[in-house]
């Protein structure tokens, strides 16, 4: 069957991913409650956060697929989120500069005859980030609504990521690759 693709996230990365990928999608506003049991690990948060998210959704019809989604950022396993203030975007830029961490994002696919679930994992490298590169990018930027402080896709990432092992995209907020895959696997 081919379902009409539904996407519960409101990012702008996602949305564009999806496109990208000539995907034909209509985006849906899900409120969801995004803690999770602090005795997670930290690589299994973003696959429980996806699914928390598509179960918040109860409007699913028979031929809708619904793909959400959620992103994480790791950092001596102690999770990065989306910094409150300018002052907490710097601390977390600082602690990455020069150092590797990993982007997680878990994946959802639910449709009423099925649910599938993934994670995929990319290792970022940050080269020695300067104070006045950083205070730039948070002044420029306001990366407040993204994980660990930054966007892979933003001035920050063009200038100061060296290296990443992975998937691009997952960094972008979608494993794009294996996210097709899934998309032709779910019933």
């Amino acid at each position: 069957m081919t379902y009409k693709i539904l996407l519960g996230s409101a990012s702008p990365r996602r949305q564009e991913l999806l496109e990208k990928m000539d995907l034909d999608f209509k985006t849906v506003s899900i409120k969801a409650d995004e803690s999770y049991p602090e005795i997670l690990p930290a690589t299994e948060v973003p696959e429980y956060l996806a699914i928390k998210k598509s179960l918040a959704y109860h409007r699913l019809k028979a031929d809708e697929m619904l793909i959400t989604a959620d992103t994480i950022v790791v950092l001596d396993d102690e999770i990065l989120g989306k910094p409150k203030n300018k002052t907490a975007a710097k601390k977390m830029l600082q602690a990455l500069s020069g150092r590797k961490h990993e982007v997680i994002t878990g994946v959802c696919l639910r449709t009423k005859k099925d649910i599938l679930t993934f994670a995929d994992i990319s290792e970022v490298y940050f080269k020695k980030l300067k104070n006045k590169d950083i205070k730039y990018y948070i002044d420029r930027y306001q990366p407040f609504d993204k994980a660990g402080a930054y966007g892979i896709q933003e001035w920050i990432g063009v200038t100061g990521i060296k290296k990443i092992k992975g998937s691009y995209y997952n960094i972008m907020g979608l494993p794009t690759a294996k996210l097709i895959d899934y998309i032709k696997e779910c019933k």
